[in-house]
């Protein structure tokens, strides 16, 4: 439990540090950026990768995920600008229900009553999550935030079902290097090309501050794996905790820490959310409980 405490806190770190950037007007590219490089190097130092095992084959995902891994990262940070702490958490989580479905269209799983109620559920939560109620003088600005929460909850499904894939090689500390180093390589190239084109203005600063988003960011991994190897037996319990710890933490810090205002339907996508998340981990129960009474 202390592992996924410790990545509970990462995690939301990660977003109040996004928060923080807006307000303190830090380039939040070049902070994502020099975050990858810290990944990398905290890669290398705690994980220990290997490079003899790797297929040939997995190449493809790692291209995939040195790539969307960068992109996605800024339209979280664009999604915590307009939507808030709270609900970019929440979409984050409830991605967890593409993986679910792609079982049943990429692996043919079978489905049952538990598994439709529990996804369609997550849906309806995400939807209660879109902030469609705003003041009209922040309605221009934010016209657009919903899609931020969309892309997320696709973007972080498909990383799920792509890491899934790097984790059937056995060799994941070389995996994540491998996928590091794509991601802070495609970012660096972006970055100097919009320093070259004067589109943006380096800025030393920024490389410390990316570090301190990187070490965040990959003890966010690090210790969710090791929640996992600590907790071998007992995968929903890791993930369940992991994403109802998120929630409620990341809540507690929008409404306390950055006055971040509700709406009713709002609150019920969180509780719709925390609840599908329950269905979806305890699957397994709930079909013998059900089998026992009918």
């Amino acid at each position: 439990m202390f592992y996924i405490f410790l990545s509970i806190c990462c995690s939301v770190t990660v977003s109040v540090m996004l928060k923080l950037a807006r307000r303190y007007q830090i380039d939040v590219y070049q902070a994502i950026t020099w975050n990858y490089s810290a990944a990398l190097i905290l890669t290398w130092v705690f994980l220990h990768p290997h490079f003899s095992q790797l297929a040939n084959s997995s190449l493809p995902i790692y291209f995939v995920l040195g790539i969307l891994l960068p992109v996605l990262f800024l339209i979280i940070a664009a999604s915590v600008k307009f939507s808030g702490i709270v609900r970019t958490d929440v979409a984050q989580r409830l991605s967890l229900f593409i993986p679910v479905l792609s079982s049943f269209i990429l692996f043919s799983e079978k489905s049952d009553l538990v598994k439709i109620v529990g996804i369609s559920i997550g849906f309806i939560a995400l939807i209660c999550l879109i902030p469609f109620n705003q003041k009209r003088s922040v309605r221009r600005r934010s016209s657009f935030s919903w899609l931020f929460l969309v892309l997320i909850f696709l973007g972080m499904g498909v990383v799920d079902i792509l890491l899934k894939q790097v984790a059937k090689t056995n060799n994941l500390p070389s995996s994540l290097f491998i996928v590091f180093s794509l991601a802070f390589t495609v970012s660096l190239l972006g970055l100097l090309f919009q320093v070259s084109t004067k589109r943006m203005r380096f800025s030393w600063p920024h490389i410390p501050i990316g570090w301190l988003l990187g070490a965040a960011n990959f003890g966010n991994i690090l210790f969710f794996i090791k929640a996992h190897q600590a907790l071998s037996t007992r995968p929903s319990y890791v993930f369940s905790s992991m994403d109802i710890g998120v929630i409620i933490l990341g809540t507690s810090v929008g409404l306390l820490i950055f006055k971040e205002k509700l709406s009713w339907l709002n609150v019920s996508g969180i509780a719709l959310g925390m609840i599908a998340i329950l269905i979806n981990s305890f699957h397994d129960s709930l079909i013998h409980v059900f089998a026992t009474i009918f």
